[in-house]
């Protein structure tokens, strides 16, 4: 394991409060990474946040749906959920999984609660692809919890690393497109109560943190800001990389930094393309029943 040495943290830019929605078929959730900060964070275009024990928030779960033009990571820390696709794809989300899937030039699918009562909990980040990149052939990848490669310290530090590399680790997705050094970091982050982590970034990625339990100290010593649960950290450009420390009671975090591909964006629901044109042909396609 590489130890970490940063010269100058990134700072904290700004907190951001999620806003609470609802999605699918009405599964109530947080949608923490909206519309409005997608140039910001680019590649990234949204993060939502599930999590309820109570199944009138989650079981109608999200059927049949179409996208075209990015990819969706979705990381469950609680529940199961399965997934159908019209390539032909089908798994089981579970407890610490993580099924990444490239939508590309299209497909539908389906997201749907494979439990009838407990604690329902999840994440789903949506990560544009490059315009040479999004009419590529959807693909799909279930990453079981055994899978994710995780590093541990004596003081109980505990770091799953989905994507990217962290302490000398290599996470669990990997890509010809997206691979090593460019692949987005996806990080989750165990810190005991006092623990502090240090994770490089290079200044071309643009990163955030979301902290779902305890809170978390963000930056220099000297100037760090307290990020509480169920808040986004946006961290500034500059730097060479993230400090963290816990506060009292230990914290979970998501840590969070890819490119930028500085490309246009050009929504429409579950379409992610680069200009207004394209847009309209992914909703004709849709129409038409050509999507995959």
């Amino acid at each position: 394991m590489h130890t970490i040495s940063l010269n100058t943290p990134r700072a904290v830019e700004r907190l951001v409060i999620g806003q609470a929605t609802s999605d699918g078929a009405g599964v109530k959730l947080t949608r923490v990474l909206t519309h409005d900060l997608q140039q910001r964070l680019d590649p990234f275009l949204m993060l939502d946040h599930f999590a309820s024990d109570n199944p009138g928030d989650y079981i109608a779960g999200f059927p049949d749906h179409p996208h075209r033009g990015f990819e969706t990571v979705t990381y469950m820390i609680a529940g199961r959920m399965r997934h159908r696709d019209s390539a032909g794809h089908e798994g089981l989300l579970q407890n610490g999984g993580v099924q990444w899937m490239t939508a590309g030039r299209g497909l539908i699918h389906s997201e749907m609660p494979e439990q009838e009562a407990g604690v329902m909990e999840g994440f789903q980040l949506w990560l544009n692809l490059p315009g040479r990149d999004k009419m590529c052939p959807p693909w799909y990848r279930d990453i079981q919890s055994a899978e994710i490669p995780e590093f541990q310290r004596a003081d109980g530090l505990t770091v799953r690393v989905i994507s990217g590399e962290s302490q000398g680790v290599r996470g669990a997705m990997a890509r010809p497109a997206t691979d090593f050094p460019t692949a987005p970091l996806y990080l989750d982050i165990h810190l005991p109560a006092g623990a502090e982590f240090h994770q490089a970034l290079p200044e071309s990625h643009h990163a955030f943190l979301y902290v779902y339990r305890g809170s978390i100290q963000v930056g220099a010593p000297t100037s760090a800001t307290e990020v509480p649960s169920r808040r986004m950290a946006i961290l500034g450009n500059s730097g060479d990389g993230v400090r963290l420390q816990a506060g009292a009671d230990a914290a979970r975090a998501l840590l969070i930094a890819g490119q930028a591909l500085h490309e246009p964006i050009a929504q429409y629901g579950p379409f992610v393309m680069n200009t207004r044109a394209q847009l309209m042909q992914a909703v004709e396609d849709y129409q038409n029943g050509r999507l995959a």
